[in-house]
């Protein structure tokens, strides 16, 4: 069996992990602590590729999506006077029915799934 077609297995699998995972999928509203305050912040991933964000007034969340092991955020930034387009990249790490380990450059975050 040639590398490529190893490769290519690897990936599928890991792509169907993601989606599947005990049936848990990434569609779904994420929390974590907010650092330093009470509450929670995060985002909502919605089926169709649509993202919200949960709690942050000036990180606007308009869309998702998933190549590979990689989650990728757009929306908007807003803040002193200005509003920027961004594309966050996201590695998931673990994905299962109630978390979501996610890293980017070196630091990872758990989010939680909330409640439907």
């Amino acid at each position: 069996m040639s590398i490529s077609k190893i490769l290519c297995g690897a990936v599928a699998v890991a792509a169907m992990s993601l989606t599947a995972c005990g049936g848990a999928g990434v569609e779904g509203t994420w929390l974590e602590p907010i650092p330093g305050m009470e509450g929670e912040q995060g985002f909502t991933l919605e089926k169709g590729g649509r993202a919200s964000s949960v709690n942050m007034a000036t990180l606007k969340y308009e869309s998702w999506s998933m190549q590979g092991d990689r989650l990728i955020l757009t929306g908007q930034s807003i803040g002193n006077g200005q509003t920027l387009q961004f594309s966050d990249t996201l590695r998931v790490e673990k994905l299962d029915g109630q978390s979501m380990t996610v890293s980017r450059r070196g630091a990872s975050v758990t989010y939680r799934r909330a409640a439907e």
